[in-house]
Parts: structure tokens; C-alpha cells; sequence
């Protein structure tokens, strides 16, 4: 049976947040990668609510940049606004897409910041 990557994307999404669930004093660190930007943002599931939110569109410093260079900007912006929000542990929802690249450079930026995950 073959899958597109969106169709595939989205069957790992599905697994993946049947385990991985954020709360107020740990929430899940959820990451969206587009083709241009990439996007992060720690949500409280129990409430509903995005309590830190970052992009590369909003980090003056990222947009523009390459895309290994954007996730390490977004990463270590996101790790400075969450510590002073008062949040330093975590759960990493990769959101579908391989731990690798983009993805695993934003993670690592925000474990150097200083979130736990």
C-alpha cells in the first residue's frame, strides 16, 4: 500500500499524539517545517492554549537565513521566551517529519537555551 508524504506525514502524527500529551508544567514543544519557514510552539493540551509561540517569520534575525541556520535561531529564541514564560521541561512532538535536519537542529538549539527534553 503507498502513501504520499502527506498521507504518511499524517498516519505518524496520529501515533505519535496518541502518546505524546503537554501540560501546564510540561508542554509539548510542537514543531511545523515548511518549505521556506519553520514553526514551534509549546501548548498546554489540557487547556487548549499556546503559551510560547515562534517562528522564523517573527525572529527578525532567522528570516532570510538558511534553513539550518533558521531552526537554530527559532530553537534558542523559542528556549529564552519559554524560560522567561517559567516552563523548563518539555515533551518534543516531532509532528510527522524525521528527526533529522531542520527538525533535529531546532531541538538541539532549544536543549543548548535550556529546555529539558
Amino acid at each position: 500500500m503507498a502513501f504520499d508524504k502527506t498521507a504518511r506525514r499524517a498516519r505518524i502524527k496520529t501515533s505519535i499524539r496518541r502518546t505524546v500529551h503537554g501540560t501546564a508544567e510540561r508542554p509539548r514543544l510542537t514543531v511545523f517545517r515548511s518549505n521556506k519557514d519553520i514553526y514551534a510552539q509549546l501548548v498546554d493540551d489540557e487547556q487548549g492554549h499556546t503559551l510560547v509561540s515562534l517562528s522564523s517569520l517573527k525572529d527578525k534575525g532567522a528570516h532570510g537565513a538558511s534553513g539550518m541556520e533558521q531552526a537554530k535561531l527559532v530553537g534558542k529564541a523559542l528556549a529564552e521566551k519559554a524560560k522567561s514564560a517559567g516552563i523548563e521541561r518539555v515533551v518534543f512532538d516531532r509532528n510527522g517529519y524525521l528527526y533529522h535536519g531542520r527538525v533535529k537542529a531546532l531541538a538541539d538549539a532549544a536543549r543548548e537555551g535550556g529546555l529539558n527534553f
